[in-house]
């Protein structure tokens, strides 16, 4: 759920950009600015869908550099409030996941995909559950991680110590802040830390309702050492979700795709190009 790697990768960002010949690109959607990229021209698409606070670049440089361009199109965007996808500033509500899963959906429409895998982490990951229940016939299939549908006690007293930004490392917070300055950080991460707590408060229930209707071939992938999202998600997720297959990294953290890319990548390839 919670993406706390983005700062070690945002210091990578200008470096992507500087290698690749790929343009940032953007789209009106109800008067929102959608930035995205597109990469290859295979005929499966696929829709890279970040975790809080990320980007195109932040959550998924090695898989739209490392994965086939020939087998595969990937595109990934920064949404709403997010990354390029401002102004306008990202409005958390307790319904945000929700609002993220129509953004997506609108935003494929916009740009004239009928039919995409998703890959979904954290943040990413739940919209994506949303998504595939909600829009059945854009989705193929549906790949997630680091993701929950509910709320653990537990967790939302992790996400409350992380809070207050001054008692965040220089090392972690001054990339975000060069991102989004450090009013936006602040207002940003406060924002989603109410978000979330309103979701606790009121239950704890994301997206549990929607496993159930999820229709298409799913793929949860965790890393066993996950520090943010409970050993119980994984488990519960592929107990409800009817298509689900369970891919364990007994050694791996929240950022399983950036951490070992390139299984990852053959892992989602084989999944996606199964018939």
């Amino acid at each position: 759920m919670l993406f706390m790697n983005v700062w070690r990768n945002l210091q990578k960002t200008n470096a992507a950009k500087s290698y690749s010949t790929m343009q940032e690109k953007q789209v009106k959607i109800h008067g929102k600015t959608i930035n995205y990229i597109k990469s290859g021209s295979g005929d499966k698409t696929l829709l890279c869908f970040p975790g809080a606070l990320g980007t195109i670049w932040s959550d998924f440089k090695p898989q739209i550099e490392g994965l086939d361009k020939e087998k595969f199109t990937v595109i990934a965007w920064d949404p709403p409030g997010y990354g390029g996808s401002r102004p306008p500033n990202r409005n958390f509500t307790s319904s945000f996941y929700r609002d993220d899963a129509d953004m997506a959906y609108k935003f494929l429409k916009a740009i004239n995909v009928n039919k995409a895998s998703l890959l979904g982490w954290s943040d990413g990951g739940i919209s994506s559950m949303i998504l595939s229940a909600k829009y059945p016939d854009i989705v193929d299939k549906l790949i997630i991680w680091g993701s929950n549908s509910y709320i653990l006690p537990e967790e939302i007293k992790i996400y409350e110590k992380m809070r207050d930004l001054t008692k965040w490392s220089d090392k972690m917070k001054n990339p975000l802040i060069k991102l989004y300055t450090e009013k936006g950080l602040e207002d940003l991460w406060g924002g989603w830390c109410g978000a979330v707590h309103n979701i606790f408060v009121n239950g704890g229930n994301i997206c549990k309702e929607d496993l159930g209707k999820i229709k298409c071939p799913t793929l949860i992938l965790h890393g066993d050492k996950d520090p943010m999202v409970h050993p119980e998600h994984p488990e519960y997720l592929f107990q409800n979700i009817k298509m689900a297959k369970l891919h364990r990294f007994p050694d791996g953290k929240h950022n399983i795709h950036l951490r070992y890319a390139e299984e990852f990548n053959k892992i989602v390839t084989d999944f996606i190009l199964l018939e």
